[in-house]
C-alpha cells in the first residue's frame, strides 16, 4: 500500500469555479480574488483579508506595513519553518528566539519577556502544526510594552483560543494555502487585520506599490513587490474555504481516530489536546522516545511506502542562521530535543481507516525493530 503525507481535496465545485475564470478571460486582479478575500473575513470575522501569493509574502508584507525595519528585533520562535523568521531578515529586522514549550511545541511566553529590549518592535508567535499559542500571555506582554503582535497562522485556519479564532486580534495575522495545508489554493496566503491602513499598505505593496486611490497602472506609490494571487488560486481557494468546517471536521476526526490507534505503540508520544484550545490540524505530528532512532524508523516507513517527515529542524541551526548570528547547539534545548523526536505521519482530510491502520501497524514494526 502507498500513503502519501499529504493529499489536497479538490472536489467538483473547485474545478467549476476554475472553469469559469477560463471561459472569464480574466486571470489576475478580478472578481474571484475580491469573493475569497470577503469570504475569509467573513470566516475569520476580521475587517480586512489581503490576498497574497505565498504564507511568505504574507509575512513580509505584514513586516513592512507594521514599519519593523532595520535594527528593529522581533522575539519569535526557533520552532518553525524558516519564512517566520526570514520575513523579518528580509527587512533588516533581527529574529531573537525564545524557546518553546515542550508540551505544546509554541513559543513559551515565560521566556518572552525577558528578552524585550528598546530596540523590540513585536512579538510573531507561530501556531506551530495548527495548535494555537497563549495568545493571553502574549497579548498582555505586547500590551504591557507596547510593541505589535504578529500572528504566523499559516498552519492554523480554524484554531481558536478560548473562542477566539487565531490571526484575528493582532495587529496582522498570516495564513497560508500551500497544497498540504488544511484548505489550498495551490499556492497562496491571506493577511487578517483590523486595521484599515495596514490592509491598504498590503494591497498596494502586494501590487508593486501601486495605490488604490490614487494613480494609474504605471504609477507607484512606494516600493512593492509582485505578490499577487491569480485568480485560479483564487477561485480555488472559495470552494475550499466555503467547505471549511466539513474540512476541519474530517481532519479533527482522523487525528483523534490516530491518537486511539497509536496507544498500543510503546515508546511513541501522540499529541495532546487542551481544554480551551481548538486545533486546526494541519499534520499529524508524534514524538519518539529517547533512545528510538528515528532515521531508522522513517526508513522503515519509506521502504513500505509510507509519507512522514521530520519536523521541524531548529531555525538557530540552519546553516544560515549560524553564520549571521553565531548560533550553536545547546543555545535552545527544548526546541532541539523536541525537533530530533518529531514525526509527521501521513495525513490529510479523506485518509481512511485503512491508510491510518497500515501506517499505525508498520510503525509499530519499525519502532520493534530498532528497539531490539
Amino acid at each position: 500500500m502507498i500513503v502519501p503525507l499529504s493529499c489536497p481535496d479538490i472536489g467538483n465545485r473547485e474545478r467549476d469555479l476554475i472553469n469559469e475564470v477560463l471561459n472569464s478571460n480574466v486571470l489576475s486582479i478580478g472578481p474571484k480574488i475580491a469573493l475569497f478575500e470577503r469570504l475569509v473575513a467573513e470566516y475569520l470575522q476580521v475587517k480586512e483579508a489581503v490576498a497574497v501569493n505565498s504564507g511568505t509574502s504574507g509575512l513580509h508584507l505584514a513586516v513592512r506595513a507594521l514599519g519593523i525595519g532595520e535594527g528593529d528585533e522581533v522575539i519569535t520562535t526557533p520552532f518553525s519553518f524558516i519564512s517566520s523568521s526570514n520575513c523579518l531578515i528580509f527587512e533588516k529586522a533581527r529574529p531573537v528566539f525564545a524557546d518553546i514549550d515542550p508540551v505544546t511545541f509554541n513559543i513559551d511566553p515565560e521566556q518572552i519577556e525577558s528578552r524585550i529590549t528598546p530596540k523590540t518592535r513585536a512579538i510573531l508567535p507561530v501556531h506551530v502544526f495548527g495548535r494555537p499559542a497563549d495568545m493571553d500571555t502574549i497579548f498582555k506582554i505586547a500590551t504591557k510594552k507596547g510593541i505589535f503582535v504578529i500572528e504566523d497562522a499559516c498552519e492554523a485556519i480554524g484554531a481558536s483560543y478560548h473562542g477566539k479564532k487565531v490571526g484575528t486580534e493582532c495587529d496582522a495575522g498570516v495564513f497560508a494555502f500551500y497544497p498540504n495545508k488544511q484548505i489550498t489554493t495551490g499556492e497562496g496566503g491571506i493577511i487578517t487585520t483590523n486595521n484599515s491602513d495596514v490592509a491598504s499598505l498590503c494591497r498596494s505593496m502586494r501590487n508593486q506599490g501601486r495605490s488604490e486611490e490614487d494613480g494609474g497602472w504605471l504609477n507607484h506609490c512606494r516600493l512593492g513587490y509582485n505578490y499577487r494571487l491569480d485568480e485560479l488560486s483564487a477561485a480555488l481557494g472559495v470552494a475550499q474555504i466555503e467547505r471549511i468546517d466539513e474540512i476541519l471536521a474530517k481532519r479533527e476526526s482522523a487525528a483523534r481516530a490516530y491518537s486511539v490507534k497509536l496507544k498500543k505503540i510503546k515508546g511513541v508520544m501522540t499529541p495532546n489536546e487542551t481544554p480551551g484550545v481548538r486545533i486546526s490540524w494541519f499534520v499529524y505530528v508524534v514524538s519518539l522516545a529517547h533512545g528510538i532512532d528515528r532515521n531508522s524508523v522513517m526508513n522503515h516507513l519509506q521502504k513500505n511506502g509510507i509519507g512522514c517527515r521530520p519536523y521541524f529542524q531548529p531555525l538557530h541551526l540552519q546553516p544560515f542562521y549560524r553564520k549571521s548570528f553565531g548560533y550553536s547547539e545547546g543555545d535552545y534545548p527544548n526546541t532541539e530535543r523536541i525537533s530530533s523526536s518529531t514525526l509527521a505521519l501521513p495525513f490529510f482530510n479523506d485518509i481512511t481507516e485503512q491508510q491510518m491502520d497500515y501506517v499505525v501497524d508498520v510503525l509499530q514494526q519499525a519502532i520493534e525493530l530498532v528497539s531490539c
